[in-house]
């Protein structure tokens, strides 16, 4: 990859670890687009989560596809972009990945990542969220770390999100300028 190809970087993590906050500051001091992966959730899926009930391998299936094709649309199109979405499994991952095979561009996985009891804090406090602090230990459960052939750069919660924002923003201009 080179600078001048277009990039798409997920912002994942589990709920509460700050993604779209996050991805948000990156859209704005990069100049990308910028997707919310949840606006993309199937009805159901939103409604199931309300529920308390967590989602399935099947009930992501279309949301991840979703996602993917705007990925694709982006990189076919030479546009650079961010995307939330939790990621939590290689599966997963590996869906989105698959957005960027035979085309220019590339994409790196920006995994946002705290302590149960710091995303817990931030899911009770949160309002008017369709997913319930109750889902966060089945999110935490479902999550698979990365592994090293996956290339995620990580980045903990702790400071303030700014700082955060910050330390994302450098380690992704690093990931797209390639090896010094």
């Amino acid at each position: 990859m080179s600078v001048g190809d277009p990039h798409i970087v997920v912002v994942m993590g589990v709920s509460g670890s700050g993604k779209s906050t996050v991805a948000a500051m990156l859209a704005d001091e990069l100049g990308w687009d910028l997707l919310e992966g949840d606006d993309l959730h199937p009805p159901a899926n939103v409604a199931k989560m309300a529920a308390g009930q967590p989602l399935t391998d099947i009930d992501r299936q279309p949301w991840l596809a979703a996602i993917a094709a705007w990925m694709a649309d982006h990189l076919a199109t030479g546009r650079s972009g961010l995307v939330t979405c939790s990621a939590l499994k290689h599966s997963y991952r590996d869906t989105l990945r698959h957005a960027t095979i035979g085309r220019s561009g590339d994409i790196t996985f920006l995994l946002l990542s705290g302590t149960r009891e710091e995303l817990r804090a931030r899911v009770t406090a949160r309002k008017d969220h369709f997913m319930p602090p109750g889902l966060l230990d089945s999110q935490l459960d479902t999550l698979e770390p990365p592994t090293p052939d996956e290339h995620i750069i990580a980045i903990e919660i702790g400071p303030a999100p700014a700082e955060v924002a910050a330390a994302a923003l450098t380690a992704v201009r690093k990931r797209i300028a390639g090896p010094a």
